[in-house]
């Protein structure tokens, strides 16, 4: 990294500031499988959309960090935050109880993606043997920001797992939730995932599928130079009809998804429903390096399972087919362990800058990863794995 001594932590409010080769070494450097939300190019879209600004609440304050020959040896996505949209790691509890106490929980600082509960690295650095040393500068730097603004808080979230024993060894309070993923045992085709079911399971799927196709529905894959502002028009029509009923305001803007379609066509998919040549139902997914990520929906007309064709069956063919590792399919919902989706954890990683508070969460979550431990290991029992298939078992081990 050049002279340690000489580092230089700088704070950027914008991502059209950096060189998005220079932030994308950092981001998605050789040897790593690609990331598309920490791209360069998918922040930026959030911010030159509007989605993610001052504005709606999402200050950027992304760290760099500069060796002693100014070049970019680290960086970090982060906004100064007055509220907790968005997020998917829920601190609306710890808010309310420092504010009860007279204490003020806003603003904080926030280590994510915006909209975007998907694991991914946070402390973004280029391979090589100063990457723990880059990563330890850029959480204090955090840390020291967090304090010059006031903050009560710093929360980094939907971090891999070796990045949150990190900052756990660093001091940092350490919080886990779950996600339902689904795991590719190498399997060829979709009847070779639906043979690792129970034989309930597998009629259960096949039915589904077919009733989904009903009404002349047809469903296809658009990803690439094929991909349309027809298509975005479409599907924004979709995600607003979602969002309203879901939030109210949806968080994405219009000009967002002809932004990401531009620069990241090749990383997306789109899934999308006909119904008598009309565009019915999307889902959207960006294609990572291992994982295909699924994350909206939306639909104008509603077929029965519909939304689990699109959403999930869909994206376990498309994953065999790209011989992609995992699906991960958002955050919630125990209806995807039936399909084959696992409860895999999550991780985030806390620095509460009040003492007396930082103790109280501690311990609280102490008891909620105690919590998140005996639910994966209850769901597991539920798993739709024939118990001859090891499977099951394989995929304990992944917890």
């Amino acid at each position: 990294m050049g002279d340690r001594e000489a580092a230089i932590i700088k704070v950027i409010d914008s991502l059209s500031s950096v060189d998005a080769r220079l932030w994308d070494t950092c981001a998605n450097p050789a040897g790593d499988p690609y990331n598309p939300f920490v791209s360069h190019a998918f922040l930026n879209a959030l911010e030159e959309s509007g989605s993610a600004t001052r504005r709606t609440g999402w200050l950027a304050q992304h760290v760099l960090l500069e060796d002693g020959d100014g070049n970019i040896a680290g960086c970090m996505p982060m906004y100064l935050k007055n509220h907790s949209r968005g997020e998917y790691v829920f601190d609306y509890g710890w808010a309310n109880a420092f504010e009860n106490a007279g204490g003020h929980y806003y603003p904080k600082l926030q280590s994510s993606v915006p909209f975007t509960p998907a694991t991914g690295p946070r402390l973004l650095t280029p391979p090589g043997r100063g990457r723990e040393a880059a990563e330890d500068t850029l959480v204090a730097g955090a840390v020291e920001i967090c304090k010059r603004h006031a903050a009560s808080s710093l929360h980094i979230t939907f971090l891999p797992e070796h990045q949150w024993r990190r900052l756990g060894e660093m001091g940092l309070l350490q919080r886990t939730d779950q996600q339902f993923h689904w795991i590719n045992h190498g399997y060829s085709t979709f009847d070779d995932f639906l043979s690792d079911l129970s034989s309930r399971k597998r009629k259960m799927i096949r039915k589904e599928r077919e009733r989904a196709h009903d009404n002349n529905v047809h469903v296809e894959w658009v990803t690439g130079s094929d991909l349309t502002e027809d298509h975005w028009d479409a599907f924004f029509t979709f995600y607003m009809d979602t969002g309203a009923r879901k939030w109210g305001s949806p968080y994405l803007t219009r000009e967002f998804f002809s932004l990401v379609g531009e620069r990241l066509a090749d990383h997306i998919l789109l899934v999308m429903a006909r119904r008598g040549g009309r565009l019915i139902a999307g889902a959207l997914n960006f294609i990572g390096g291992d994982a295909l990520y699924g994350r909206n929906w939306g639909a104008i007309e509603h077929h029965p399972f519909l939304h689990f064709e699109c959403c999930y069956y869909q994206a376990i063919e498309f994953a065999i087919e790209r011989g992609l590792a995992r699906v991960e399919a958002g955050a919630q919902g125990e209806h995807k362990l039936a399909r084959g989706y696992m409860p895999t954890r999550t991780y985030s990683a806390h620095w509460i800058a009040n003492a007396s508070f930082r103790e109280a969460v501690s311990d609280y979550l102490e008891r909620e990863r105690q919590h998140i431990d005996r639910d994966i290991q209850v769901l597991g029992e539920y798993a739709p794995f024939r118990h001859d298939s090891g499977t099951r078992e394989q995929q304990e081990d992944d917890f």
